[in-house]
């Protein structure tokens, strides 16, 4: 029987070299060959005749443990669609015309900005904004701004108070006179939409008539939130505060963001 010597395995050479003995004497490294050789003799390898590729014994595993037959390749995750992005629309000057916010969106850009206007509410008053204002022909975005200004988002702190269901400021001129009070929410909104419809045009409301002081309006004369400046308010910047808070009300809708 012809016994061939074949290379030795790479991780043998690598212990060999740890140990150092390549480096010894011919005779300590044949004993450590042999060794080697007869360790892989006991684990089951066998040479039956020169130039014979010897078998690789099977790893048999222990009861109740898996056989793993191929390494399982983890499968890609899908692709995900690209959220679009929408550009801000132009902000509306024109107190007329239709809203594009809905009043869920109009809800949370409020909560965004004053958390402590309370979840409920701030949908119920949302809701009364699109509502009235759509009745009215007048652009809700406009109007609930305009609220968002007058009440500081809710958190009041001037002459009216929350009690009070004014929610633009009517007639609210001095300690003496803090505005009208209205005994519900839903009807103080339709006295805000009334008046600020009087100043955007000459036809009149088409829901009975709520509002105090309708009638001290010059009718048609703002048609724009420019007009309002000087007129509504006494402040001069009256207008371009609420091109502000529209501003930030568009920007939220659209991009998620406040400023």
């Amino acid at each position: 029987m012809t016994v061939t010597l074949l290379p030795a395995p790479k991780g043998a050479l690598k212990i060999l070299k740890t140990l150092k003995i390549l480096k010894a004497p011919g005779a300590l490294f044949a004993g450590a060959l042999a060794g080697i050789c007869l360790f892989s003799s006991c684990a089951g390898m066998s040479y039956s005749r020169a130039g014979e590729i010897p078998e690789l014994p099977q790893a048999v595993p222990e009861r109740g443990m898996p056989v793993i037959t191929e390494r399982a390749v983890p499968e890609s995750p899908p692709e995900q669609p690209e959220t679009p992005i929408r550009p801000i629309p132009a902000i509306p000057f024109r107190i007329l015309g239709a809203g594009l916010v809905a009043p869920e969106a109009l809800s949370g850009f409020l909560l965004s900005v004053n958390p402590g206007a309370g979840e409920n509410f701030s949908a119920e008053l949302a809701n009364f904004y699109a509502e009235e204002a759509d009745i009215e022909g007048v652009n809700h975005d406009v109007a609930f701004a305009q609220m968002c200004l007058e009440t500081g988002f809710l958190r009041y702190g001037n002459l009216v108070t929350a009690d009070m269901n004014n929610f633009c400021g009517l007639g609210a001129i001095g300690e003496e006179q803090r505005g009208e009070r209205f005994d519900e929410p839903r009807i103080g909104v339709r006295a805000h939409i009334q008046h600020l419809k009087a100043y955007a045009t000459e036809e009149p409301p088409r829901q009975d008539l709520v509002d105090p002081r309708y009638r001290w309006v010059r009718y048609g004369s703002a048609p724009t939130i420019y007009g309002l400046a000087g007129t509504w308010a006494a402040d001069r910047e009256y207008a371009e505060k609420i091109k502000d808070v529209l501003e930030m009300l568009y920007t939220f809708v659209y991009t998620g963001r406040l400023w």
